[in-house]
């Protein structure tokens, strides 16, 4: 009996050691499908965390490519002309249209210290709301202020920046921040006021009122609401934005959602605030039932798409590169729809505030072109491999900083005294 117990036991080892050497290898041709067998953690995520398991068949997984925009003066680029954080495109009687911080200054920003009445202490001082539209998205014509900054001390009298576009029930609403003083003396602690219009060439009336409050004292958006970003989804607004907070050491930069079922407000906070705990800046889009968005810089979760099926609880959809738009402001057909699928995107115009040279700082908008779409098959943007060649002077551009370099001499010293 004992023996006959002994032999099971060995076969059943032996069946046990064919089995587990049977599922150990993982197939040559990657299944597109998760397999019935164990996986690492990692091959659990590449299943269950991504649209797919190759990036090539992942709808949100993209390249970007920029296009340089025809048609905008920037005054030779000394430094006083700015264009910067552009709104979502929209496409109204045959031309598209973009909402843009315009600044034209006397000189190029000067810092807090040094700012005036006519001396902007950043980029986005001493701003308005500028609009222009294009038949192309690439040649654009300048068409003038949309808003203005209203007299002191109406909110927006130092400066308004940061726009965003809605339409909702045959009017069109801008979003943006509004200043009452310089930016940097205070840090960048603005309302979000609203104005709005019949039609995208306005003229806009300014609802003279806050529309999104800071939170109260103590809470993470208690100083800043910034980059009001609304879409049209469940039959209501969604308004995301952003706030900054912490600063043990630096601030930290997370987004945040408030909805309403008027343009105008109220608005409510989501209880679950921030939905996001990465981005710079707010470029999210309808995206099949829910909701993605392009986290860009800053955050644990920078460089990522992330979608939200309820457009609240967002996951990591795909990496992409640090060549993401900034400030993306992409055309959204379906932005202001209601739909409940959306198509995705395939350009937009975002900024590049690195334009000029010190001293004479100042941005310029730029076209982005990417493959976010359901309904276009790209893969030049799904390209995941050998993406940029730099040469090793760009790479030593990146160089240690003087501190960097100092604390390795102490290090090397440290070494060779043991």
């Amino acid at each position: 009996m004992i023996a006959y117990k002994r032999v099971a036991l060995l076969l059943s080892f032996v069946i046990l050691g064919c089995t587990l050497n049977a599922q150990k290898a993982f197939p040559f041709h990657l299944p597109k499908e998760k397999p019935d067998q164990p996986l690492s953690l990692a091959m659990q995520r590449n299943y269950d965390q991504y649209l797919a398991p190759r990036p090539e068949h992942n709808e949100l997984y993209s390249q970007f490519k920029y296009t340089e925009l025809k048609g905008l003066d920037y005054s030779n680029g000394d430094g006083t002309v700015s264009r910067r954080d552009p709104s979502k495109v929209i496409f109204h009687n045959g031309k598209y249209y973009v909402w843009y911080t315009y600044r034209h200054t006397s000189t190029p920003p000067q810092g807090a210290a040094k700012s005036n009445d006519t001396i902007p202490s950043s980029d986005w001082d001493l701003a308005e709301i500028w609009y222009a539209t294009s038949e192309d998205g690439i040649t654009w014509e300048e068409q003038g202020v949309a808003i203005k900054r209203p007299e002191k001390p109406q909110v927006g009298w130092r400066s308004v920046s940061t726009t965003d576009i809605l339409f909702f029930k045959g009017k069109y609403y801008l979003y943006y921040q509004g200043f009452m003083e310089a930016s940097g003396k205070r840090g960048d602690d603005c309302p979000v006021a609203v104005s709005y219009a019949d039609s995208p060439d306005g003229p806009w009336t300014a609802h003279n009122e806050i529309v999104i409050p800071n939170g109260g004292k103590g809470e993470w958006d208690q100083y800043s609401i910034h980059d009001p970003y609304p879409l049209v989804y469940n039959d209501k607004i969604y308004l995301y934005y952003k706030s900054d907070f912490d600063g043990d050491p630096k601030l930290v930069r997370m987004q945040g959602l408030a909805t309403a079922d008027n343009p105008l407000g109220p608005f409510t906070k989501s209880p679950l605030n921030p939905v996001l705990n990465s981005g710079h800046e707010t470029t999210l889009f309808p995206f099949k039932e829910g909701i993605a968005a392009l986290v860009i810089k800053d955050g644990n979760e920078h460089f990522t798409i992330q979608y939200a099926p309820d457009g609240v609880n967002f996951s990591i959809a795909a990496i992409t590169s640090s060549l993401m738009p900034i400030a993306g402001g992409p055309y959204i057909p379906d932005a202001f729809t209601n739909t409940d699928y959306g198509k995705g995107i395939t350009w937009g115009i975002s900024h590049a505030i690195t334009a000029g040279t010190k001293g004479k700082q100042y941005s310029i908008l730029m076209r982005f072109d990417c493959d976010l779409s359901l309904e276009i098959d790209d893969q030049e943007m799904k390209t995941h491999s050998n993406i940029w060649h730099y040469k090793p002077s760009d790479y030593y551009k990146l160089g240690l900083s003087k501190k960097q370099q100092q604390r390795i001499d102490v290090q090397n010293k440290a070494v060779k005294e043991k």
